[in-house]
C-alpha cells in the first residue's frame, strides 16, 4: 500500500481519539513552510510574488519545532519555496523524525541528488516530488526545460539508497487524461512508493491565470482518468474517499484546520492555499478565525477548490464515520459512471477580498524596523568646574 501500515493506524487512531474525546477541529497534516524562495518559477505557483526581502526570510528550527508543538499533528509536510534551499533543513527533518512524526519533504528536486547525503532512510520519512506530469508536461508546467529528466534521476537515485519516495502531481486545464493515465502507469514502474494529487488551485497572484480548473472540469478530468485507471493498481498516498470526491462522487465541504499552514508570515488564515490573514499561534489560529466566512458556497476565491489541503481531512474524518463507505471505494475504485453528486450552491458566496498587498506590506514594514539602528546611548555631560575651583583644589 502507498501508506505504511504503522502510518495509517497511527493516524487512523489519532483520528478516532479526536471524535471520542469530541474535539470540533484538529489538525491532521501541520503544513510547514519555512521558506518562499525556490530555483523555479512556475506558472501556476502563487508562492513566488514576494520582495526579495520576504524571499530571504527563514523559519529557524526552533520555530519549525514550536510549530509542530503548538499544532500536535501526527503527519508534517514539509514545503516551500524549495525547502533544500534552507540550510538548517537536515536538522530540522532530523528533529521532527525523533519526535515520532510522520514527515514529507516536498521538494522539485533539482537540488535532491546534491543534497541526498545529509538525509538518511527512515520509516517517518518519504520525499515528496513535485512532478506534473510526463517530460513534456511537467517541463511546461515548471516553465523550464529538463527540469523532469533531473527529477526523475533523483527518484531513482533516492529510491536506490533506500528512501521511500512519493510524487506530488498538481493537474491543470487543457490536461489529457490519457497521458495522464500513461505517466501514472510510468511513475509505478520506477517504483515510486505513491502518488499524490489534485487539481491547481487558482492562486490570485500565478502568472498563468488561464489553464486553473473549474469544479465540473475538475470532477469530469480525475473521472476519465480513473476509469483509464481500473485495474491497474495505481498507489496513492491519498484517501480512497478523496478520490471519490475528485471524481464528482461526494458532496464535502471544505475543512481548512485540517492542515493548517506556519510559515515565515505566522500562521496562516484559513489555510495553505489562501493567505487572508495570520495568527501569531496555532490556538489563536484555531479560536479566532471565522471558518464560516470561507470554503465552497461561502466564499468566491474558494469557489472551484477542490485541493487536498482543504478536502482530504474532510475525507479521512468520513471514513470514521462511514468505515464501510471508504471499504467499498477502496475495494472497487471511484465510481467513474453513474451521476455526480449534487454540486455546493454559490448564490450566497461573499465576494473575494484582495488582501495580499496589506500583508506584504505589513510584512516589509516590521523586517525594516528589525533593520533600524538602535540610537546611541545618551551621555550625560558633567559641566566643568569653574576655573578658580579647580586652582583650588589643586592647591
Amino acid at each position: 500500500m502507498a501508506v505504511p501500515i504503522m502510518q495509517a493506524v497511527r493516524v487512523g487512531a489519532y483520528v478516532v481519539k479526536q471524535h471520542v474525546t469530541r474535539r470540533k477541529r484538529y489538525p491532521l497534516v501541520l503544513m510547514l513552510e519555512p521558506l518562499f524562495r525556490c530555483n523555479l518559477a512556475c506558472a501556476g505557483c502563487g508562492k513566488i510574488d514576494y520582495p526579495a526581502q520576504i524571499l530571504n526570510q527563514r523559519m529557524t528550527l526552533q520555530e519549525c519545532l514550536d510549530a509542530d508543538t503548538e499544532a500536535g499533528a501526527p503527519v508534517i509536510a514539509v514545503a516551500g519555496g524549495e525547502p533544500l534551499l534552507h540550510k538548517e533543513m537536515p536538522d530540522i527533518i532530523r528533529a521532527l523524525i525523533a519526535r515520532k512524526k510522520y514527515v514529507y519533504l516536498c521538494t522539485n528536486a533539482l537540488l535532491l541528488e546534491k543534497k541526498m547525503d545529509d538525509y538518511e532512510p527512515n520509516p517517518f520519512f518519504s520525499w515528496d516530488v513535485h512532478l506534473d506530469g510526463d517530460p513534456a508536461m511537467h517541463d511546461a508546467s515548471v516553465c523550464q526545460d529538463g527540469v523532469y529528466e533531473r527529477a526523475v534521476a533523483a527518484i531513482k537515485k533516492a529510491k536506490a539508497r533506500g528512501f521511500r519516495v512519493s510524487i506530488n502531481c498538481t493537474l491543470f486545464d487543457g490536461a489529457d487524461p490519457k497521458r495522464v493515465a500513461a505517466f501514472f502507469d510510468e511513475v509505478m514502474a520506477m517504483g515510486v512508493d505513491g502518488i499524490m494529487t489534485a487539481p491547481g488551485y487558482a492562486y490570485e497572484r500565478a502568472p498563468d491565470q488561464e489553464h486553473f480548473l473549474n469544479r465540473h472540469k475538475t470532477k469530469q478530468l480525475f473521472r476519465d482518468i480513473f476509469r483509464l485507471g481500473k485495474g491497474k493498481k495505481w498507489r496513492f498516498t491519498q484517501s480512497p474517499l478523496f478520490l471519490n470526491f475528485l471524481a464528482g462522487n461526494e458532496q464535502y465541504h471544505c475543512t481548512p484546520w485540517g492542515k493548517p499552514l506556519r510559515n515565515v508570515f505566522g500562521w496562516q488564515r484559513p489555510c495553505y492555499l489562501l493567505g487572508e490573514g495570520y495568527a501569531k499561534s496555532f490556538e489563536e489560529l484555531m479560536t479566532d478565525t471565522d471558518w464560516d466566512a470561507y470554503g465552497t458556497g461561502n466564499y468566491e476565491k474558494c469557489a472551484d477548490c477542490m485541493v487536498h489541503s482543504g478536502y482530504e481531512s474532510t475525507a479521512v474524518m468520513d471514513a470514521v464515520r462511514r468505515p464501510w463507505h471508504i471499504a467499498k471505494v477502496a475495494l472497487f475504485g471511484p465510481e467513474t459512471e453513474k451521476p455526480m453528486a449534487p454540486e455546493i450552491s454559490l448564490a450566497n458566496q461573499r465576494p473575494a477580498e484582495y488582501v495580499f498587498t496589506q500583508h506584504v506590506d505589513a510584512k516589509m514594514e516590521e523586517l525594516a524596523a528589525r533593520k533600524k539602528p538602535a540610537a546611541p546611548p545618551r551621555v550625560n555631560k558633567v559641566a566643568a568646574a569653574p576655573a578658580a575651583e579647580t586652582a583650588d583644589a589643586a592647591d
